[in-house]
């Protein structure tokens, strides 16, 4: 067999690893990249709140153009930068989830995957492929 055909060494436990321990490793792996999603959704509602306070600006605008200045200023002190929470908004919301939550989760996965099986990373899903792909065929390699 070639190199390729061969996972390389990060991809491979260590000696003395058990199953358990790799399929504990996947679980924690699984939660962190469900943290991960969350994070992408919590960045993708800063950005469409705040898409949307920007797009009041032409709102106040044209409800000013058609004669209602009224709600223009209604629209304009209650919604305009208005908080989304109580004192936040949502950047600031991102900067408590990453300070409180992101970040402790992120540090901890790799202290425990450096304690276990010396910082290797998605050993199960190698582990997996190693069992799902077809030796000698040209689009299964083990390595890129």
């Amino acid at each position: 067999m070639t190199d390729k055909d061969q996972p390389d060494d990060r991809h491979v436990r260590p000696d003395g690893v058990r199953d358990a321990t790799v399929e504990a490793l996947g679980a924690l792996s699984e939660a962190l990249e469900a943290v991960e999603r969350a994070r992408g959704h919590l960045y993708a509602f800063h950005q469409l709140t705040g898409g949307a306070d920007l797009a009041l600006d032409r709102a106040v605008e044209q409800l000013r153009e058609a004669g209602h200045a009224q709600q223009a200023d209604l629209v304009s002190r209650e919604i305009v930068g208005r908080n989304v929470i109580p004192g936040c908004w949502t950047f600031q919301i991102i900067e408590a989830y990453n300070a409180t939550y992101y970040r402790p989760f992120v540090d901890l996965e790799a202290q425990v995957r450096q304690e276990l099986v010396a910082g290797r990373e998605h050993l199960y899903e190698a582990e997996m492929k190693e069992r799902r792909r077809t030796r000698g065929h040209p689009a299964h390699r083990a390595r890129p």
